[in-house]
């Protein structure tokens, strides 16, 4: 059902053209989105419809991320209008700066997530809010459903390293990872990529390295450091293993040194190692300590086909990390 009661006007447009589609830029408030837009569901009868059924967890989460105020921002919905809306410009001088009068409901192509997550939120907190939209004049249904298609398939995701390097400012970790890979004197340096691509040589993500300093640093005196005090540690400590399998650590496809699996037992290792040369109370970490348990590994085979060829995922870190806390010394 698409008919208004009545006529709603939109103040403050913007019209514009797209590929030569008409195109209206504004901002309604949330009760007025609501009431002026429709979805059509994948199954309408029409044989027309394209809409997911709305998964309210998504909506939840939206209307969480709203609540952290002023900086949670997001992108304008995307509506057809259908011919529904007709603007009218203010004067002649500024033809393309008016209102749009709205006869009958748009149907609203992106956004129904957004959408239900600010019907929770302005129901939650009893209050509206003005929300961005761009609405095009008019596309028949083939071209609505052909650029929803575009929109939800040819749009890729940042990916979880890129997420990490932007967020670097404000989380010790990424801000940390991003250290390890950008620093000269990083053994990470030349084999670490900030985007997540990988390629010849950089196979160690930023994600790949936020994980290892997870495990790196969960044990309680590390918690209680500054991020300059554990990038201090993860540089001595993986530096320290550099120096040790120096050839290894340079040769990814002979060696499994630096594949995931072996960095993470590695870590778990570490973690380890680290609560037993940190003093919280005396604010003493024993560095020189750190080099003498990582000369008992000196011995260890990181051959790819090797004792370690078959080791895979998180339970192959941990059984790696009981052998290498073995060789330290550590318990």
């Amino acid at each position: 059902m698409t008919l208004l009661p009545q006529q709603h006007v939109i103040e403050n447009i913007l019209q514009a053209k797209m590929r030569g589609k008409v195109t209206y830029a504004g901002n309604l408030s949330a009760s007025s989105a609501l009431n002026l837009t429709y979805v059509k569901p994948f199954d309408h009868p029409s044989g027309k419809g394209y809409q997911r059924p709305v998964d309210i967890k998504r909506c939840n989460d939206f209307a969480m991320y709203l609540s952290k105020g002023e900086n949670s921002l997001y992108t304008p919905i995307l509506i057809n209008a259908e011919a529904h809306w007709e603007f009218s410009a203010y004067d002649k001088n500024r033809p393309a700066f008016g209102r749009l009068i709205c006869k009958n409901r748009a149907s609203l192509m992106d956004g129904q997530h957004r959408l239900g997550g600010i019907k929770r939120y302005t129901q939650d907190t009893n209050s509206d809010m003005q929300i961005p939209f761009l609405a095009f004049h008019y596309l028949d249904e083939d071209e609505e459903i052909q650029l929803f298609d575009i929109i939800n398939t040819k749009a890729k995701g940042i990916g979880a390293s890129l997420s990490r390097y932007l967020k670097r400012d404000s989380d010790d970790y990424s801000w940390i990872a991003t250290e390890l890979i950008t620093r000269g004197d990083s053994p990470f340096h030349f084999i670490g990529s900030l985007t997540g691509k990988r390629n010849a040589g950089r196979h160690v993500t930023l994600q790949n390295l936020y994980k290892v300093l997870e495990i790196l640093f969960k044990s309680i005196p590390t918690s209680q450091l500054t991020r300059e005090e554990k990038l201090m540690l993860a540089l001595i400590y993986f530096n320290g293993i550099k120096e040790i399998f120096n050839r290894e650590w340079l040769d990814y496809k002979e060696y499994r040194i630096t594949h995931i699996v072996c960095l993470n037992a590695l870590a778990f290792a570490g973690a380890e190692l680290f609560g037993k040369v940190i003093n919280i109370e005396k604010k003493h970490i024993d560095y020189a300590q750190i080099i003498k348990h990582l000369q008992r590994i000196k011995s260890l085979e990181w051959s790819s086909e090797g004792p370690f060829k078959y080791l895979k995922g998180l339970n192959g870190s941990k059984t790696l990390a009981i052998d290498l806390k073995s060789l330290m010394k550590i318990s």
